[in-house]
């Protein structure tokens, strides 16, 4: 199946008006993204029904079900009794803020890449140059901008890391505007473990003060198109689980 603008734009509206009337579930998105990634032969309007459990023939082969009354893709986490993340006072600390969805309701990357794994190369980067790292979880924004400058505002050292659960990552510093940070990470599908590595070891080069070359990426112009539809349901799924009330929480690891 070509993917092309106009399949995007059917898949993503016929999710949105779903996600409006509760008539979504997350195995049908599984079941159409399967077939997308697969090139399954199937036009736009079977591929929209596909994702909505309506499509006359490739929902019924996908044994989906309609939820009707549902309102969300995930249970809503409940973080009671969370610990609050209090302000750093390490001039060495680097704090990693992680999306709202990271490692519960969302436990790999955008590509497949294990969100602990991850984690585990961006606090190895940033140990390597001699600093220390603090994971905290943000609960009130699923914007990486907003979630790297927090993370940045809470460093003892003014450098903050923000990641996404899909993988979107950005080196922010705490006296920078939102949308003017130190490096971004846009094409979450291209990258690996080795660049989250990276990532932390760039953190650290500027909490030192050393001279920093930026990270070298790749780039495929055919990143949007191929994960757009993938990449706005784990968003939803992340800002589902927003609490602004608890802020930033203590986070290091699966709870």
């Amino acid at each position: 199946m070509e993917i092309n603008e106009q399949l995007i734009r059917a898949i993503t509206q016929a999710v949105v008006e779903q996600l409006h009337n509760g008539n979504i579930q997350p195995q049908e998105i599984q079941n159409a993204l399967n077939a997308v990634n697969a090139g399954s032969a199937v036009d736009t309007r079977s591929a929209a029904g596909a994702w909505t459990g309506t499509g006359s023939q490739t929902g019924t082969q996908a044994g989906t079900q309609s939820l009707a009354g549902k309102t969300r893709m995930r249970p809503k986490r409940s973080y009671d009794g969370a610990v609050k993340a209090l302000q750093g006072t390490n001039p060495k600390e680097v704090v990693i803020g992680v999306g709202a969805a990271f490692q519960t309701e969302i436990n790999s990357t955008i590509c497949g890449l294990p969100l602990n794994e991850v984690l585990r190369n961006v606090k190895a980067g940033i140990e390597e140059e001699g600093m220390v790292s603090r994971v905290v979880k943000v609960l009130d924004t699923s914007d990486v901008a907003f979630m790297g400058l927090q993370a940045a505002r809470l460093s003892g050292s003014g450098i903050g890391i923000g990641i996404q659960s899909k993988g979107t990552t950005v080196i922010h510093q705490k006296d920078l505007y939102p949308l003017t940070n130190l490096e971004l990470f846009p094409q979450a599908p291209l990258m690996d473990l080795e660049t989250y590595r990276k990532i932390g070891r760039n953190a650290a080069k500027y909490v030192k003060g050393e001279k920093v070359t930026p990270i070298e990426c790749t780039n495929d112009p055919m990143v949007r198109a191929k994960f757009q539809v993938k990449a706005a349901l784990m968003h939803i799924i992340e800002t589902e689980q927003l609490d602004p009330d608890k802020g930033m929480i203590v986070w290091e690891g699966a709870k």
